[in-house]
């Protein structure tokens, strides 16, 4: 998948830094910085000083024991009432707090890797630190490393917050997460949980869990395509209606969908949902004007709602597609397309063998975004139907309505009254691989990927 690089021979070797260098060089080995403050990079050493006395006094303070509190999670799992024969009472003891053991020991890991990471850092450092010694070379100042990050290193200093925002902020959670779903956490053990391997994926396919997950997922999925080709396909047409010859105040149109684009997608779908009701404006006026002799239930039928849900996506995601497709139509060469009518093609033979082909080819990768953010499309099923209707009590039982994902149902797993935070993070594993495998495999057949 990636290209291979060219690799050239270390300046040196750890090897020989051991055995050539001075026992400043030999320390660092053990003591990260100490090569770089005798050599007078002061900003490098005492940060890479600093940094393993903190992570390694964190962990032989705190870390260490989580660590090894997350083979148990705590020994206490529920409340315990104890007579104490010393002072002639009885004792409450309460169940060890296991999230808290969990998350500290996916810290601790989080923590160790990180240190791991900076010793291969500081080892890269000490050995180029020594080839520039060995070799009478400048070695680099700190104010000529700093200016250096501001310059020819610009890159490793614009990456630097981003990269830790993602390891705090995406790749920490993501560990817990994933730890969770090999547990037994659930409304039953809110407090004191334990390690329960697999048996949480074993409940998605068994019981009412696995009566509910097969229908949800196909739903999920004919959703994601219908949603993804829907919007593509009117906003195409849309596009190149609205750029087609004849066509007046075309600025006017284009301002018009562009207004429903700019319209907050919440307030939206919360008036799409009330109009849609049973007892809506709708169902209102055509019963006044007896067209209907009952209302439509647009969101309280399963078959309606399904393809409610997926003509409100259409209002509120043609017009970004429309957007998109107008600046690839504006930019298309007209002489292939005169070419084309010249040689007797007319508009639609024009449409399928140069415009849209064009098109397709622009917006692929955007419409593996688009599919990846439909599979995991909480606000438009949310806001409309809550996952409704809940007419199938195969579905009720597992706390899923007839128009759930998988990923409102995850949260519906963690939010009503009976949770169940292993299940719905074994969800969101499955989920995760789902959308993965789906956005590799089909990126990996676009044209963008083969041309490189």
């Amino acid at each position: 998948m990636f290209k291979k690089k060219n690799k050239f021979p270390p300046e040196a070797t750890y090897g020989e830094v051991w055995s050539k260098g001075d026992i400043f060089a030999k320390l660092s080995f053990i003591i990260m910085g100490l090569f770089q403050l005798k050599n007078k990079q002061w900003l490098k050493g005492i940060l890479f000083l600093a940094s393993e006395i903190i992570i390694i006094g964190w962990l032989f303070f705190s870390g260490f024991s989580a660590i090894s509190m997350l083979g148990t999670l705590g020994t206490v799992k529920t409340k315990k009432v104890v007579w104490d024969a010393s002072q002639g009472v009885y004792n409450t003891i309460l169940p060890d707090n296991s999230i808290l053991y969990l998350l500290f020991g996916v810290f601790a890991i989080v923590a160790v890797a990180l240190l791991i990471f900076l010793y291969i850092v500081h080892l890269r450092s000490l050995r180029h630190l020594y080839a520039l010694n060995r070799d009478d070379a400048h070695i680099p100042t700190t104010l000529e490393d700093l200016s250096s990050l501001l310059d020819d290193r610009l890159y490793i200093t614009l990456m630097a917050l981003p990269l830790l925002g993602i390891l705090a902020f995406t790749v920490a959670p993501l560990i817990f997460m994933i730890t969770l779903a090999f547990t037994n956490y659930d409304s039953q053990h809110l407090i004191g949980f334990s390690w329960t391997g697999f048996s949480a994926f074993i409940q998605i396919f068994q019981g009412d869990f696995g009566q509910a997950f097969l229908p949800i997922l196909a739903w999920t999925i004919i959703w994601a395509i219908a949603s993804t080709v829907t919007t593509f396909l009117g906003g195409v047409l849309l596009a190149l209606l609205i750029e087609s010859k004849g066509i007046k105040f075309k600025g006017f149109w284009r301002t018009l969908f562009v207004v429903v684009f700019a319209v907050p997608q919440f307030v939206s779908l919360l008036l799409m949902a009330m109009f849609l009701d049973d007892h809506g404006p709708i169902n209102t006026a055509l019963e006044n004007a007896h067209w209907i002799a009952g209302p439509i239930q647009f969101l309280s039928d399963p078959t309606l709602a399904k393809i409610s849900v997926i003509g409100v996506n259409m209002w509120i995601g043609i017009p970004v597609t429309m957007l998109v497709s107008t600046a690839i139509i504006q930019n298309l060469s007209q002489d292939q397309i005169e070419a084309a009518r010249i040689d007797g093609a007319n508009s639609f033979q024009v449409f399928r063998s140069i415009t849209f082909p064009q098109i397709l080819f622009v917006l692929t990768p955007t419409l593996i975004q688009q599919f990846i953010g439909n599979f995991n499309n909480f606000n438009v099923i949310y806001l409309l139907t809550g996952g409704g209707p809940n007419t199938s009590n195969t579905l009720a039982n597992a706390q899923a309505g007839t128009t759930d994902l998988l990923i409102t149902w995850l949260y519906k797993l963690t939010t009503q009254s009976t949770r169940n935070y292993a299940v719905a993070s074994a969800i969101g594993i499955i989920i995760f691989v789902i959308t993965a495998t789906a956005s590799l495999a089909l990126y990996r057949r676009t044209n963008a990927f083969k041309e490189g």
